[in-house]
């Protein structure tokens, strides 16, 4: 009984050895993937903000300004490419909506980002813009992949429509997670306008006045290396209306301010993070780790219980030579002699 259970433990030991690589490295990559249909939304504030009134034409200084990003994934869009492509995709179209202290609008600026649901690396299909304007990104945007790695990503930036890389600067603790700290710097760069501004103004318009939107930002996020996901996103934005062709004219701030997630929103941020990245901890580390140690437990009981079998069969089978002849002692019985007697 001892050898059969030993051999049935040596089985199951051997098969939670090789199940625990399968689990990290053939099911995790297919399994963890972004739902197609999130849906998300972050508010995000400057206090004490310089903005542009449109309507004198002058810079004034707000005590706040509001930032609403809202994140939609498309599903049907995303089956209709993944039919057409064969790759498992996720459509997120989204919405930038800046408002004044008063609650009025500032600037509306729509988006279509289209990626790899395991990857997040970009796919170009599904008709991906910016503000109406169709864009081909290169690069990570808003998410980082899973299991994020310590070094440099190239990160699109909405305003510029260009990638850019984003710095790796370190891990921190943020909310009692460990995160990775990430910076990007965009210098001046002139910039389209948003088709959608305040007091009937327009793109159009503005150029009529022989102005143009240049911008500037440094970038910072903290994000969660298992899932990938940003806990936390801050902004020092500054945004300018320079006289084309006369660069000796003071320009007009549109826009300048230090932008901060608001502080309900990294709260349940930080708690839906946490939640998410249990699952993914349980596919790379929980169950492989679990199913290898187990493994090497079963497999060190297993020889144990062989080595017990073993010198028992031994010592039951052994003959004992005397006159000539020879005889099978049966087990635990000792020769007379042995303890002094006579044959």
């Amino acid at each position: 009984m001892r050898r059969r259970a030993s051999l049935i433990l040596l089985g199951v030991a051997v098969f939670l050895a090789a199940l625990a690589p399968l689990l990290r490295w053939y099911a995790f990559p297919r399994l963890a993937k972004v739902p197609a249909g999130s849906y998300q939304t972050a508010v995000l504030e400057a206090k004490d903000a310089t903005l542009v009134d449109y309507a004198r034409m002058e810079p004034r200084t707000v005590p706040k300004v509001t930032l609403v990003q809202t994140l939609k994934g498309n599903a049907e869009e995303a089956r209709k490419i993944r039919r057409e492509t064969g790759r498992d995709v996720v459509v997120w179209d989204t919405l930038t909506h800046m408002n004044g202290p008063d609650g009025a609008m500032i600037s509306r600026i729509p988006e279509r980002y289209v990626f790899d649901a395991h990857s997040q690396q970009p796919v170009h299909a599904g008709g991906e813009h910016v503000d109406g304007t169709p864009v081909r990104r290169d690069g990570i945007e808003y998410k980082w992949p899973f299991l994020v790695e310590k070094r440099d990503y190239r990160y699109f930036d909405m305003q510029t429509r260009t990638s850019a890389p984003i710095h790796y600067r370190g891990t921190r603790s943020f909310r009692g997670l460990d995160v990775y700290y990430f910076e990007q710097t965009i210098p001046w760069t002139s910039v389209p306008l948003p088709k959608r501004m305040p007091l009937g103004v327009t793109p159009e318009t503005v150029r009529q006045l022989g102005l143009e939107r240049w911008y500037t930002t440094r970038r910072m996020f903290w994000i969660d290396p298992v899932t990938g996901a940003p806990v936390n996103g801050e902004e020092v934005h500054r945004e300018e209306l320079r006289w084309t062709g006369h660069p000796e004219k003071k320009p007009i701030t549109a826009f300048a301010g230090h932008v901060k997630m608001r502080a309900d929103y990294v709260d349940s941020t930080v708690a839906l993070v946490t939640s998410q990245r249990r699952l993914v901890l349980l596919l790379t580390s929980w169950l492989p780790w679990g199913s290898a140690g187990l493994g090497g437990a079963l497999a060190a009981l297993a020889l144990f219980l062989e080595a017990r079998t073993r010198p028992r069969r031994a010592f039951t089978g052994q003959k004992t030579h005397y006159g000539g002849k020879t005889e099978r002692q049966a087990p635990g019985k000792r020769a007379a002699w042995s303890r002094g007697g006579s044959p």
